[in-house]
C-alpha cells in the first residue's frame, strides 16, 4: 500500500513537468564515449520516453575518442591548439570514418524496438542532411588548422521541418561549406549555435562529471542551479588561480552553454553521463541531478494572483489538516489574494505568506506562513519574513505581530517577543480564537 502511494504521489508530482515539456525543443549532446563504453542502449531508452511524451528532440553527438583511435591506427600525428584540433588532408579522412561509424552504430540503437523494452512498439525516425553550414577558424598561434572549423550557419528551417514531421535530427560533428567541403567542428560549438537558432528551450549536455562543483571548506558543493552573471564570475575566478581548476568537461561546456542562455536559450543543464536516468531525473525532478544554468534567477518573490490559489492551497492545506494554519476556504483566499507573497520557483510556488494591515495602530499581522517540505531547511521562511517586514517598514508600520500554536521557538529566533492579547490591534483582538488559545509575538520594526 505504501508503495502504491508513493507512486501515485510521484506520477502527480511529475504530471506538471509533462504538461510543461510537450512540444518544446531540447537539444541533447553526447560525446563518443557514450557509445564506446557500451551504456548507449539505456540512453536510447530515455529519448524513447521524452519523444513520446510530445517533447522535439535534436541530438547532436561527438566522436572524440573514435577520432582518437582512428588517427593512432592511421599512424596519423595528433596536434591541438588551444584545445582545438588541427586537421589537415589525412586527419580528415579519419575523422570522417570515425564519425561516419558512431553515427551508423547511434541510428541502429535508435531504430531498436526489443519487446518487453521502454522501445516496444517504438517507432522513432532520425533524419540527418546538411544542417550546418561551417567555416574553417583559420590560423591560431601561427598555425593553420586547416579543416576545423566551426558553425557558420544553421538551417534552421529545414531542422524544424523534420521536427513537425515527428524525426529526431540526429547531427554528427562535421559542417560543409558552401564550395563543398567538409570541415572538422566540435560538439559543444554545434550543440549550442544549434540551440540558439533553433530557439530551444533546453540544451543539455552528457558529460563525464556531476556538473559544476564550487569549493565549499574542505570539500565540493555541487551547484544546481547557476545565472549567467554567476557563471561568467566562476570562470572568471578559476582562471585566475590553478589550485582548483576546473573539470576539463566543465571548461568545454560552460562557456557555451552561458552563451547559450545569453542568446535566448531557455535552460542549459550538465549532467553526468554515468548515472541511469540522469537525464529523466534532471528534467522530472524539482531539485534535479546536476547543474542548470538560466539567464535570469530562477527565484522571485512576487504578490500573489488569482491564478496562485490552487497552489497556495496545496501549501497550507496539510498544515491546516495538522493544525497548524487555521482553516481558509477558496473563496476566503480569493478576497484575500491581494494580501498575499509568494515565492516561486522555477515557476512552482513553495512558499506564501500573508500580511494584513491595521493602520490606526500602525500594526500588521504576520498570517497563513507556509514553506513547501523540500524547502523548510533552505531558508526560505526567513527570507519570506525579511521581505515581508521591509514591506511592511517602507509603509510606516511599526510593529509586526504573529500568531500561533506550534512554532513559537521559530518566531523567537527570528526577533519576535511573546506578549498578551491586550496588545494586539482591538479589530484583531475580537477575532481572537480563545479555542485555539494561540501564542501573540510581536516584532518592532525598526527604520
Amino acid at each position: 500500500m505504501k508503495s502504491d502511494t508513493e507512486f501515485i504521489s510521484w506520477f502527480r508530482s511529475v504530471t506538471p513537468y509533462i504538461h510543461g515539456f510537450r512540444g518544446k525543443i531540447f537539444v541533447i549532446a553526447f560525446g563518443g564515449e557514450v557509445v564506446s563504453d557500451g551504456k548507449f542502449v539505456e540512453l536510447v531508452h530515455d529519448f524513447n520516453l521524452l519523444a513520446s511524451l510530445g517533447i522535439r528532440l535534436v541530438l547532436v553527438h561527438g566522436a572524440r575518442p573514435q577520432i582518437e583511435s582512428q588517427l593512432q591506427m592511421e599512424q596519423q600525428d595528433i596536434a591541438y591548439v588551444q584545445g582545438k584540433r588541427v586537421t589537415d588532408a589525412a586527419a580528415l579522412q579519419c575523422v570522417k570514418a570515425a564519425v561516419g561509424k558512431v553515427r551508423v552504430e547511434i541510428e541502429a540503437l535508435l531504430s531498436m524496438g526489443l519487446p518487453n523494452s521502454p522501445m516496444a512498439n517504438s517507432a522513432i525516425r532520425v533524419t540527418s542532411g546538411n544542417y550546418v553550414t561551417a567555416r574553417p577558424i583559420g590560423v591560431l598561434e601561427g598555425i593553420d588548422l586547416q579543416y576545423t572549423g566551426e558553425v557558420r550557419r544553421v538551417n534552421t528551417a529545414a531542422i524544424l521541418d523534420q521536427l513537425e514531421q515527428g524525426a529526431i535530427p540526429l547531427l554528427s560533428p562535421l559542417g560543409y561549406s558552401p564550395t563543398g567541403e567538409i570541415f572538422n567542428l566540435t560538439l559543444e560549438n554545434i550543440a549550442a549555435e544549434v540551440a540558439i537558432a533553433l530557439k530551444a528551450d533546453k540544451l543539455i549536455f552528457l558529460m563525464n562529471t556531476p556538473g559544476i562543483y564550487q569549493p565549499s571548506g574542505d570539500s565540493e558543493k555541487l551547484l544546481q542551479e547557476m545565472t549567467v552573471k554567476q557563471g561568467k564570475a566562476l570562470l572568471a575566478a578559476m582562471q585566475k588561480t590553478t589550485a582548483q581548476p576546473l573539470d576539463e568537461d566543465i571548461q568545454l561546456y560552460l562557456p557555451w552553454v552561458l552563451q547559450a542562455c545569453e542568446q535566448g536559450v531557455g535552460r542549459s543543464h550538465l549532467i553526468s553521463r554515468h548515472v541511469d536516468g540522469a537525464l529523466l531525473m534532471e528534467l522530472f525532478t524539482h531539485e534535479g541531478i546536476g547543474s542548470m544554468i538560466t539567464r535570469d534567477p530562477l527565484q522571485i518573490i512576487r504578490q500573489a494572483e488569482i491564478e496562485d490559489i490552487g497552489a497556495i492551497l496545496q501549501l497550507i492545506e496539510p498544515l491546516e489538516n495538522a493544525g497548524v494554519l487555521v482553516r481558509r476556504s477558496r473563496e476566503l483566499l480569493e478576497m484575500e489574494i491581494d494580501r498575499f507573497t509568494v515565492i516561486e520557483h522555477d515557476n512552482i510556488i513553495i512558499a506564501c505568506a500573508a500580511l494584513y494591515p491595521f493602520p490606526d495602530d500602525q500594526t500588521c499581522e504576520l498570517a497563513c506562513l507556509a514553506v513547501h517540505p523540500h524547502y523548510r531547511k533552505a531558508g526560505m521562511g526567513r527570507i519570506l519574513i525579511d521581505h515581508l517586514e521591509n514591506q511592511a517598514r517602507k509603509r510606516g508600520y511599526t510593529r509586526l505581530f504573529v500568531l500561533t500554536t506550534r512554532t513559537a521557538h521559530w518566531f523567537v529566533e527570528r526577533g519576535f517577543v511573546e506578549t498578551t492579547l491586550d496588545q494586539l490591534p482591538l479589530p484583531r483582538q475580537s477575532l481572537y480564537n480563545y479555542q485555539r488559545r494561540s501564542k501573540v509575538f510581536v516584532k518592532r520594526l525598526t527604520s
